[in-house]
């Protein structure tokens, strides 16, 4: 039997962030995947100011910040091509204290593996919580034969997470959001294209540029959960979208099928009644799984990590449920916030009717005129967070 200080259940962004954090504060930690190998499950992930500050604390931000690409004007278009509403970098990051970075997922997984000690992550490595433990025992983890005590567990095991159920089995899982999702890179297309999102009836596309110039694409349909494509989802995605403005045709034509990730969305059922229990803590879509409409699942996730390490340093024993449950005030009712206003915007997006895509894309034409940088405004008292000890004399505004 090993006996780590921390264990962390899943190597996604919000686990080792979490693990990085841990380590940073002096932490044993050992990390624990199901995978055969930690790789970059998804595409691209739009980081927002919020958790750029929150890497600031790992010594990570400004690296992140020298990939930011957005240089020109962008914002919320419409099938035509038709702007509903445009804003540019200054404004965000004047309004945020910093920029907005896309970069590729794989990115900053490698970036936190790389300040990890050697060994800290075992992969093909399935684990579940056998007892969470109290003030006066460890929480106990299993995986097979093996098993583990640690102070303290994080379960960033995702969306559909065992964790969440053994913690709390009463709470309903996830459920369905209404719209299934599409995410692919693909190479640079030659001619620059500012970054956008365009809504349609019920379907959803968005470009974003990445440093190396490839492109973050993704989409989204209101469909029943479960389907696929029966020719193939580069298929559906030309049925879809194919006649829609530039740069969208163009980056179907490029992309091949290989490229092209499909997820169904899900969304959280009910506020949990904590992120901890025991020496246990919940972090990321296990604890607070929201749709992608305000980017911020992997951004809040990031959040979390940090935080946690924040309120973990310096306890172990019996001290660790006390410094669980400063996590779970601190965040609990910020991501349950998070959560609302990303369903909240989630329902703009699945308007299927005519008559009810006229009023919305109306109502936000006339919205934006009169105040400007209206897809902006969807991130305040969000991506103008800080993480505990970052003061404002540090937030980066260039």
């Amino acid at each position: 039997m090993s006996q780590p200080s921390a264990l962390v259940i899943g190597a996604g962004v919000g686990g080792l962030t979490a693990a990085l954090a841990l380590h940073q504060r002096g932490l044993r930690v050992t990390v624990l995947e199901r995978a055969s190998s930690v790789e970059a499950v998804g595409a691209g992930l739009g980081l927002t100011p919020n958790s750029l500050r929150a890497l600031d604390t790992l010594g990570l931000g400004d690296t992140l910040r020298a990939k930011r690409t957005w240089t020109r004007e962008g914002g919320l278009r419409t099938p035509s091509g038709r702007w509903l509403s445009r804003t540019d970098p200054e404004a965000a990051a004047e309004r945020f204290g910093g920029p907005l970075v896309p970069v590729h997922r794989a990115t900053l997984i490698s970036l936190l593996l790389s300040r990890l000690p050697e060994g800290t992550v075992i992969t093909g490595t399935p684990a579940g919580i056998a007892d969470p433990g109290d003030r006066d025992r460890p929480a106990l983890v299993r995986s097979g034969e093996q098993r583990w005590e640690a102070d303290v567990v994080v379960a960033a095991d995702g969306i559909h997470s065992p964790a969440r159920g053994v913690l709390f089995p009463g709470s309903p899982a996830p459920r369905y959001a209404g719209f299934t999702a599409w995410r692919m890179v693909v190479p640079a297309l030659g001619t620059g294209h500012p970054p956008h999102e365009t809504w349609g009836r019920g379907t959803l596309w968005g470009t974003q540029p990445l440093a190396d110039g490839r492109i973050y694409a993704y989409a989204a349909a209101t469909v029943p959960a479960g389907e696929q494509a029966p020719d193939g989802e580069l298929a559906e995605l030309r049925r879809l979208f194919g006649n829609w403005h530039e740069p969208v045709p163009a980056i179907l034509q490029a992309v091949t099928p290989g490229q092209i990730l499909r997820n169904d969305v899900y969304r959280a059922a009910a506020t949990l009644p904590a992120h901890h229990r025991g020496r246990v803590a919940l972090l990321g879509d296990a604890a607070h799984a929201m749709p992608p409409n305000l980017g911020q699942g992997g951004n809040q996730a990031i959040e979390d990590g940090v935080v946690l390490a924040h309120h973990v340093a310096g306890h172990s024993g019996s001290r660790v449920t006390e410094a669980l449950a400063g996590y779970t005030a601190d965040r609990l009712p910020r991501t349950t916030e998070v959560v609302r206003r990303s369903v909240r915007v989630s329902r703009l997006v699945t308007v299927t009717s005519l008559p009810g895509c006229v009023l919305r894309d109306t109502a936000m034409t006339v919205v934006n005129r009169l105040a400007p940088h209206l897809a902006l405004r969807a991130l305040d008292g969000i991506a103008d967070w800080s993480p505990p000890g970052h003061t404002d004399a540090s937030r980066v505004t260039a």
